[in-house]
């Protein structure tokens, strides 16, 4: 492709509230890997842009001197967004979806249910009457029998993740689908009182050189996010509940240059420990669904009254309006429920992205929302938040950002090789994709390779 401005980055930085002028910082080549009836490729190339020049800006407010230029390669964001496929230890490949996680012919259409994990198999299964154990053939009797919209809603009362597959226009017409696409690609804004007026500081070598990052998401997108704060230097430590499994495969992918520790919030001893932990934290990333984690003072107002100075980040599924909005989701049922799904399918059997690209672009949006809001505290002292959401990132891909894509491969046909790396661990050996997000004087790899899923102390490392 040519260097000209992706598609796209104009109107995302123009939601990020930055400069139109640093655009010009930009420049994009390449062939990517991304074929796809919808524009994945300009999608993901756009996202890892807004994110590269968000830090490249927040590189000269903190490293003095004007804004790098950022380098957008199409084959380095093919591989990053694959990253999650890439991924390998001691040579095994991950486990991506597990047999209950696919589509569904129903009475009237299809369903896609997400069921990667113990609990949501169990929930699955409850809701259609099945026992524990069943199999795929089971699952697929059953729901053939009954309309997809009613498959839909007993499985989300029963606490499972299902959709019916919808077209884009009946996700236009569902209250979510309108209330997501009403939303803008970020939410941002002021966040509480100031904290203390920006110290004088020596120039930093990397962006987020001496920031501390409380991370508290699961799967891709949100970790995407705070995997890209820990390679610009970020001290990052991912909390998670130890009641909750997270698979290591995608650990291994998203943990790079984190830790990650286990704290029960439930636990007095435990949330002591959190909160000793966010009275000196910078920022701190929430990915679970809207109003699970209000009660233990999570909100960003409640944070921010704590921690006056916190930048706040937010991801959520379906967006934070709507009738959805408190539901668990995930970037495959986004795609099913929206329109994606049918469009990447062939004579209405529905299909997939070639990346899990909900996940990864809502994840670099993120991260770029983050990145421009410690940018406008550099100066201020004034917390922020940031909201992003699947299914809006999912109607900005629907309906922008053009649909230009380029040369492209089949995902499967990519030579990922050279946008991949290996590094020795105590684990075994690592191979994960180089960063996608890269402007002049950026880190090459990150610091540290994936450690155990929750196997570090809770606690920051200087």
């Amino acid at each position: 492709m040519s260097d000209d401005l992706p598609p796209g980055v104009a109107e995302g930085w123009a939601a990020l509230g930055g400069d139109p002028a640093l655009t010009e910082r930009v420049t994009a080549a390449g062939t990517g890997g991304l074929r796809s009836r919808l524009p994945a490729l300009p999608l993901a190339r756009a996202t890892v842009a807004l994110c590269s020049l968000a830090a490249a800006e927040l590189a000269a407010r903190r490293g003095g001197g004007p804004v790098p230029t950022v380098r957008v390669d199409d084959a380095a964001v093919t591989a990053a967004f694959l990253g999650d496929r890439l991924v390998r230890l001691d040579g095994a490949p991950p486990t991506t979806f597990a047999p209950l996680s696919r589509f569904w012919p129903a009475a009237d259409g299809w369903v896609r249910t997400h069921a990667n994990y113990p609990h949501h198999r169990r929930r699955l299964r409850q809701a259609l009457g099945l026992p524990d154990g069943a199999g795929a053939a089971s699952v697929a009797g059953t729901v053939a029998e009954r309309p997809a919209t009613e498959v839909e809603e007993a499985v989300y009362a029963a606490g499972g993740l299902a959709v019916a597959v919808r077209s884009a226009r009946e996700w236009a017409a569902h209250p979510q689908g309108a209330a997501a696409a009403a939303e803008p690609l970020l939410h941002g804004g002021a966040l509480g009182a100031a904290g203390a007026p920006p110290a004088a500081e020596a120039p930093r070598a990397l962006p987020c050189a001496g920031l501390r990052v409380l991370d508290l998401t699961r799967v891709l997108a949100g970790p995407v996010a705070t995997r890209t704060l820990a390679l610009l230097g970020a001290d990052v430590l991912r909390v998670d509940s130890p009641g909750l499994p997270e698979a290591q495969d995608l650990h291994d992918d998203t943990g790079l240059g984190k830790r990650s520790a286990l704290l029960d919030l439930g636990r007095r001893a435990d949330r002591a420990v959190f909160e000793e932990l966010l009275s000196s934290a910078d920022v701190v990333v929430t990915g679970y669904r809207p109003g699970a984690l209000d009660r233990f003072g999570l909100l960003p107002g409640d944070l921010a009254a704590r921690r006056p100075g916190l930048v706040v980040g937010r991801l959520s599924a379906w967006g934070r309006s709507g009738p959805w909005s408190g539901r668990r989701g995930f970037d495959s049922l986004v795609q099913a429920a929206s329109g994606i799904a049918l469009r990447e399918g062939d004579g209405g059997v529905p299909g997939a992205l070639p990346a899990q690209a909900l996940d990864h672009g809502t994840g670099y949006l993120l991260a770029a929302g983050l990145l421009r809001a410690l940018t406008l505290r550099h100066s201020s002292g004034t917390g922020r938040v940031v909201d992003v959401s699947l299914a809006r990132t999912a109607a900005w891909l629907l309906h922008g950002p053009g649909t230009a894509a380029g040369p492209s491969a089949a995902a499967e046909d990519f030579d990922a090789e050279p946008w991949t790396t290996e590094v020795d661990t105590p684990r075994g050996r690592l191979r994960h994709a180089l960063p996608a997000v890269a402007f002049d004087g950026s880190p090459s790899d990150w610091a540290a390779p994936s450690g155990r899923w929750g196997a570090d102390a809770p606690g920051w490392r200087l």
